[in-house]
């Protein structure tokens, strides 16, 4: 049964807040894309939660997460655990983050405007949107490099068209371009069909890597050198008694795979019935997935190794045209695609279309927040991107980090230090409310971010070589290597402080 509060706009029902925005509907700051959620609306169960991110997980990226942390001297175990607490660590600013979307059925972009006010909240939601936008291109990218590699099987001269377009022949620009369109044709369909995808791909996606990883076994009698004499491929970093400065730069990547997510989480979390099931969910899904996912990814290489005869084959896509059933190659070329596209659509696509909706409500649908994402999902050439994975791991996933570590840090300490998880549901979505700050921007929070940033610049200059790592020198270098920690901290610290002292909190 419903509660009315004292205001008459909000009935509370076990602790979620069902709010009328009839109030507010004229205002320029609202759209129903981004209007929050009504508690009929919200049906997702634990299940669901859980399959929501056990459908993300399951995806390519992960099963190659390995490589790069093997290739940089760790062994299989070390990549597996890194990745496993990476994931730990992330959940925890994922369930707090989560809250604010389960309690008020609102999406990110407009969680961030309490903290960084109803026009400030487009800088968060912008930095979110253009790393979502830079992994939509990477996902599209793999789903259509999987359809060319198949079919250059039947199709061999495909592999032999020179370079036309950015690098990459006109074979596979189509093939890009074709799961682009699927990619796009999924989203005009909305919210509900990319969860009915997750629901299908999840029990899918476990079976089958549980298939691939039965097989390997059964082919090369076992795992493989690399699980039974991993010292044997370990050339530095760990085998050099150099592991911390190895696992520290790589558990900041490892966070920052889903660090993206850990901010717009309450994207999904909105439709969530209970906190019980979007915490139950969050914490059976993600970090057993990611590392069940890596370690498929280690021991299927492995496997290979022995069966092609001392190679080891890490991309699972270049493994399957190994096989000549056309059978097996119909039903992997269906999951490949199915994998990459649930993980595009709920990771890279819902979040950047209502950060681009928030941008400009009245004349930004989800669907064309939809179609901006993919359009620069295309500009940014993102085969580039994958072409080197310790690069991937190191510049691409720390990085970015850098960036969301600080927006995280201020949005938790908002939340749940200053105002106590209470907050004005009407009030987010008007120009002149309690979120209005000055202009709409809140200077603390974007100060904040700022000086979150700013300790990691000079390491990532220096790791991408636009300045000499020594002129940077070994501490701001070792700054980087804890990219989202220092972000976050700083950030939350700062924004605590100033707050307080300027009361600008009740």
């Amino acid at each position: 049964m419903g509660m009315t509060t004292a205001d008459s706009n909000e009935r509370t029902f076990g602790g979620l807040v069902e709010v009328d925005v009839s109030s507010v509907d004229h205002s320029p700051l609202i759209n129903d894309d981004i209007a929050p959620t009504k508690i009929a609306q919200r049906t997702w169960g634990t299940y669901n939660i859980a399959a929501l991110w056990i459908s993300m997980s399951a995806c390519i990226p992960t099963y190659m997460l390995a490589s790069g942390l093997i290739s940089e001297g760790m062994n299989w175990y070390q990549a597996v655990l890194t990745v496993f607490f990476g994931n730990l660590i992330v959940l925890v600013p994922m369930i707090l983050n989560a809250h604010a979307g389960t309690k008020y059925g609102i999406p990110f972009p407009v969680y961030c405007r309490a903290s960084f006010g109803v026009r400030g909240a487009n800088i968060p939601a912008l930095l979110r949107a253009f790393v979502a936008c830079g992994w939509f291109g990477i996902q599209t990218w793999i789903g259509g490099w999987a359809i060319y590699k198949i079919v250059t099987i039947y199709v061999p001269s495909w592999d032999f068209l020179p370079p036309l377009i950015a690098g990459i022949n006109i074979a596979q620009a189509a093939c890009f371009l074709f799961f682009w369109g699927i990619n796009m044709f999924v989203i005009f369909k909305g919210i509900e069909s990319i969860r009915f995808l997750l629901d299908i791909k999840a029990p899918l996606l476990i079976i089958l890597g549980l298939a691939l990883l039965a097989w390997a076994y059964q082919q090369a009698g076992g795992f493989g050198p690399m699980l039974s004499q991993p010292s044997q491929f370990i050339e530095g970093g760990a085998k050099a008694g150099k592991f911390w400065s190895v696992f520290f730069p790589s558990l900041t990547g490892m966070i920052g795979f889903w660090a993206t997510l850990s901010l717009n989480i309450p994207d999904f979390t909105r439709y969530a019935r209970t906190q019980r099931d979007q915490m139950m969910g969050q914490a059976i899904g993600l970090p057993t997935t990611m590392a069940l996912y890596t370690f498929i990814g280690v021991a299927v290489t492995s496997a290979t190794i022995v069966i092609y005869g001392g190679f080891p084959v890490w991309d699972p896509v270049v493994l399957i045209t190994r096989f000549k059933n056309p059978i097996v190659l119909a039903v992997s070329l269906f999951a490949l695609c199915l994998a990459t596209l649930a993980t595009n659509l709920a990771a890279n696509v819902v979040s950047p279309a209502n950060d681009f909706s928030n941008l400009w409500p009245s004349k930004i649908t989800f669907r064309i927040g939809g179609l901006i994402t993919g359009i620069i999902g295309i500009l940014i050439q993102p085969w580039k991107l994958v072409a080197d994975p310790s690069g991937y791991i190191y510049t691409w996933l720390v990085g970015y980090s850098a960036l969301l570590g600080p927006i995280g840090g201020i949005l938790v300490c908002d939340y749940y230090v200053l105002r106590k998880t209470r907050l004005q549901p009407l009030d987010l979505y008007k120009l002149q409310g309690e979120y209005s700050y000055r202009g709409g921007f809140n200077s603390v929070a974007i100060a904040s971010l700022v000086l979150g940033v700013l300790p990691c610049i000079p390491g990532f200059l220096g790791t991408i070589k636009v300045i000499d790592p020594v002129w940077v020198g070994s501490f701001l270098m070792r700054v980087y290597d804890y990219a989202w920690f220092v972000g976050f901290t700083v950030a939350f610290l700062v924004y605590f402080s100033i707050t307080r002292t300027r009361s600008k909190i009740a």
